[in-house]
């Protein structure tokens, strides 16, 4: 079953066309790959999902249900169901590791402080955080930062989480502490969307992989197509042949 489903899409900004008639679907329970050289507009698609950009023309559907056509206040219930797990973690830097996590419980549940912080104990415990709850952001590695932005954007139990860039720039030991989180979490029915240049952690965690190139998706398969065509367009990506 299709959950999201992106069709024809086509967004500029002023007079650069970044996409020019993106169509793909992701199935209910898929991690799906989203490659591409810098600039193509990976993380633009991912924020029109949640209402963030608008495109200039197509249709992003939600459970089948228009996305892009809503108004601010109906993208609420939209922003619970669909988590973003933004590249820099986007803490509030005044709040405590605790506070960032009980910042979305708070505001989008009626939940007791008891139950928040038991919600919250487990979480950090899971993702091997326990002992920073009383950090503040700025005390926190680059590699924690990820994590506890991870945390957070699936405090809510979200049906599909989009991961922007998760692993950029961290030591291989934090790369792959983020790599089994997003498979925990896939093994949970989880669905996502995930936006990378990390071309092994593409390849452990998703069901198919798909590559903007000039503005449309012009290759898309699963893991075990890619590997068996030698002339692929994503294998040619992998291998810096083409950007």
């Amino acid at each position: 079953m299709d959950l999201i489903e992106v069709i024809d899409f086509k967004k500029s900004f002023g007079k650069k066309q970044v996409h020019r008639g993106v169509s793909f679907t992701v199935k209910k329970g898929e991690c799906l790959g989203l490659i591409g050289g810098s600039g193509t507009g990976k993380s633009v698609l991912l924020r029109s999902l949640i209402g963030l950009e608008k495109p200039d023309s197509g249709k992003i559907l939600f459970h089948g249900q228009e996305v892009t056509n809503r108004k601010e206040r109906d993208l609420i219930e939209v922003r619970k169901k669909i988590a973003y797990a933004f590249q820099g973690g986007a803490l509030f830097d005044s709040m405590t590791v605790y506070d960032n996590l009980a910042y979305p419980l708070r505001a989008h549940t009626k939940l007791s402080e008891k139950t928040i912080a038991d919600r919250i104990h487990l979480q950090l415990s899971e993702f091997g955080l326990q002992d920073a709850e009383k950090l503040y952001p700025a005390n926190l590695s680059g590699g924690m930062q990820k994590r506890v932005g991870l945390a957070r954007a699936i405090i809510l139990e979200p049906e599909v989480i989009l991961y922007d860039e998760p692993t950029a720039g961290l030591d291989p030991y934090n790369t792959r502490k983020i790599q089994d989180m997003i498979l925990r979490l896939k093994e949970k029915g989880t669905t996502s969307i995930l936006v990378t240049h990390d071309m092994p952690v593409a390849f452990a965690v998703c069901d198919r992989i798909a590559m903007l190139v000039g503005g449309k998706i012009e290759a898309i398969g699963t893991i075990e197509d890619i590997e068996e065509k030698s002339n692929n367009l994503i294998l040619k990506f992998v291998h810096g042949e083409v950007r």
